[in-house]
């Protein structure tokens, strides 16, 4: 890596996942995200709020954010794995902690999601197979955001991944953990939100 590729992928990375997609989708609907429900700016919240359609917008735009802030590092850098890492971690911050809307932000679970899509897209399919079988059994997405980041730095410690990206997933899961206490204690509590199927 050399300084100029290093500052370039941190702010371009960075920019990326602070584009406050949630936001915007909620604002075009006439709603506040940062105040409605739980006024997390994410893709869950914005189903919950506003509904279906508008969610998966926000969560397709959300993972476009973390393949683009990974994937461009990729095409012909000195580093592409560690670039691209470090390209997807800018996201996340930048998502996390966006500078358009005094920083605050989103999990990061789409953005990473996204990023995982260009530097490993085996550990993101099964990672999603997870995260799929623990939703339809458990109907918690907290729940299941949760085991899907834990499986990350073990799928790649079973696929034999360079070191940069196994300790880039082991912090990753380290984040969403972090990012989804208010959950875990709602989810001890009996009093997290669970989706359950309209008749």
């Amino acid at each position: 890596m050399n300084p100029f590729e290093v500052i370039a992928v941190t702010i371009v990375g960075y920019l990326l996942g602070a584009i406050p997609f949630a936001v915007i989708i909620a604002r075009r609907h006439g709603v506040n995200i940062l105040k409605e429900g739980s006024g997390n700016p994410g893709a869950t919240n914005v189903t919950r709020t506003i509904g279906k359609r508008a969610g998966n917008l926000c969560f397709a735009l959300d993972f476009l954010k973390g393949v683009a802030a990974a994937g461009w590092p990729l095409l012909g850098a000195s580093d592409p794995t560690g670039l691209g890492v470090l390209g997807l971690i800018a996201a996340i911050i930048g998502h996390s902690y966006s500078v358009f809307i005094g920083f605050k932000g989103g999990k990061g679970v789409a953005v990473t999601m996204g990023g995982l899509l260009a530097l490993s897209w085996y550990i993101l399919l099964i990672g999603l197979l997870v995260w799929v079988v623990i939703f339809y059994v458990s109907r918690y997405v907290s729940l299941a955001s949760i085991c899907f980041g834990i499986s990350l730095p073990v799928l790649a410690v079973g696929f034999e991944e360079k070191p940069v990206l196994i300790v880039f997933l082991f912090g990753i899961a380290v984040l969403i953990v972090y990012r989804h206490r208010a959950n875990i204690q709602r989810l001890f509590s009996g009093t997290e939100h669970r989706f359950t199927k309209k008749r």
